[in-house]
């Protein structure tokens, strides 16, 4: 580990090299710390706190996310405590809405500035999970001297953004650890528990949106990303999350006018998947509800006609 005068020596060493021969994400994210945000590696300020009002006007604008989020936050923490992390989750703007440790480590993240209300934005703090996260609109994984400020490399960070139902960035999950023995590589397997645990939280946000909705996963090459559809009862489309706007190249325009679902997935092997997903949703329903029709359509969030007319075209009997 670098001492604070030597890493800032090398921080500034990185930023005032040419710009064309330091392209590197992390030395993107020094230039903008310190020469678009003004800060310097040497600074020492604990993390700014925002007031009692701001906070719970941040709180507000994510209340639902915050709802849906829970059970899943929860088992993360249960997941990483023991390593002596903390789980954080922050809005756009780097503000900490809620961060949980265990009792026995909460002093030390307290030390830190890893509290609610406390603001890990890149113009507050440099580079870190939290604020670069929310910059780059992608997950990171910032392990100790890899932070702006000399302050910090004590400290490894995983962030991973969380979109909303339209595709928008919304907020940071991180997972923080202040301990001697997280290493580069056991910091990178935890950046990819909380990136997929983000992509978790953002499906849940977008069944809890259409929750009243038949939610359909479409095929797409990526294996890593799950497209979903929202289509009501007529099979027409009412959202797509954004790996199926990406996938099939939907916009808002094509939501403001509902588009039947086979339209948009329109390739014959995509139909096929689909149709073969949708068949298989429809026997779980019908199987849960021991062939009752009417409680199988209620399950789908369908209208008993339509359950009916789907059945038929895809082969389907209540035995």
């Amino acid at each position: 580990m670098a001492t604070s005068r030597s890493h800032a020596e090398y921080v500034r060493s990185i930023v005032e090299k040419d710009h064309n021969a330091t392209q590197s994400s992390l030395a993107a994210s020094w230039r903008r710390s310190m020469l678009h945000y003004g800060l310097t590696p040497e600074q020492r300020l604990r993390a700014e706190q925002v007031s009692s009002t701001q906070l719970g006007e941040a709180l507000g604008q994510l209340d639902f996310l915050m709802h849906v989020a829970r059970p899943t936050l929860e088992k993360l923490f249960q997941t990483v405590s023991q390593s002596g992390c903390c789980v954080v989750l922050s809005d756009m703007d780097g503000v900490i809405l809620n961060a949980h440790s265990q009792a026995g480590d909460d002093m030390m993240f307290n030390q830190w500035g890893l509290t609610k209300g406390a603001i890990w934005s890149e113009a507050n703090q440099g580079t870190n999970g939290i604020g670069t996260c929310a910059a780059e609109q992608r997950p990171v994984v910032i392990h100790r001297d890899q932070h702006f400020k000399s302050q910090n490399t004590m400290m490894s960070c995983m962030g991973a953004p969380v979109f909303d139902n339209e595709g928008k960035m919304i907020a940071v999950l991180d997972i923080s650890s202040c301990r001697n023995d997280m290493t580069s590589g056991i910091a990178h397997v935890f950046g990819k528990v909380v990136a997929d645990t983000a992509q978790r939280i953002e499906q849940d946000y977008f069944r809890a949106t259409y929750k009243d909705a038949r939610v359909i996963i479409a095929p797409t090459e990526d294996l890593s990303a799950t497209a979903l559809f929202a289509v009501d009862q007529d099979d027409l489309v009412i959202g797509a999350n954004r790996h199926a706007r990406r996938a099939f190249g939907v916009d808002q325009a094509m939501l403001a006018d509902p588009t039947p679902i086979s339209d948009i997935v329109h390739t014959s092997d995509a139909r096929t998947n689909l149709q073969s997903a949708e068949k298989s949703e429809f026997r779980r329903a019908l199987a849960r509800t021991k062939g009752n029709v009417s409680l199988a359509a209620k399950d789908l969030g369908i209208s008993r006609a339509t359950m009916y007319r789907r059945m038929q075209k895809l082969g389907l009997t209540s035995n």
